[in-house]
């Protein structure tokens, strides 16, 4: 065999194991995406509302995407200037973990009856949490490969 023919088929065999490589890579990436986590809070005990936040950042670190529903007392984490306990081993309270899920991206909503019942307003939320138009969140919610949890 010449070293002409040889080295067309090295080529043909680098090129051939290259795309089954790239292949096998965006195969396995898109296997390995997180999928999406919605968590519904609704407790007004901090363990409780913090247990929800700290599985949400958990999911947020290995990538899904997160949307998180405040609902009845929880609702008053998302308020602005309102002093909550502090809860360890961190030292943070429910609000700083709730920051720190909007700051990593997640989707942060009051339920449409907190703000009316609570007798409060939009502008007393703090930033980053909006509230929710319950159209959305169910359609959200019978989107295939939605995880749900509720605290």
């Amino acid at each position: 065999m010449s070293s002409t023919t040889r080295t067309t088929r090295t080529t043909r065999t680098t090129r051939t194991t290259l795309a089954t490589l790239a292949a096998f890579a965006a195969l396995s990436a898109a296997s390995a995406q997180a999928g999406e986590l919605f968590v519904n809070i609704h407790s007004g005990q901090a363990m409780a509302q913090g247990a929800g936040l700290v599985l949400a950042g958990q999911a947020l670190a290995q990538k899904a995407s997160v949307r998180v529903l405040l609902c009845d007392a929880a609702g008053d984490i998302a308020l602005a200037g309102k002093e909550l306990p502090t809860l360890k081993p961190r030292n943070v309270t429910p609000q700083q973990m709730l920051q720190g899920l909007i700051q990593s991206g997640a989707t942060v909503e009051v339920c449409a009856l907190y703000l009316p019942n609570a007798g409060k307003q939009a502008t007393d939320l703090i930033a980053g949490v909006t509230p929710a138009k319950p159209a959305e969140v169910a359609a959200h919610l019978l989107k295939p490969g939605v995880s749900t949890l509720a605290f």
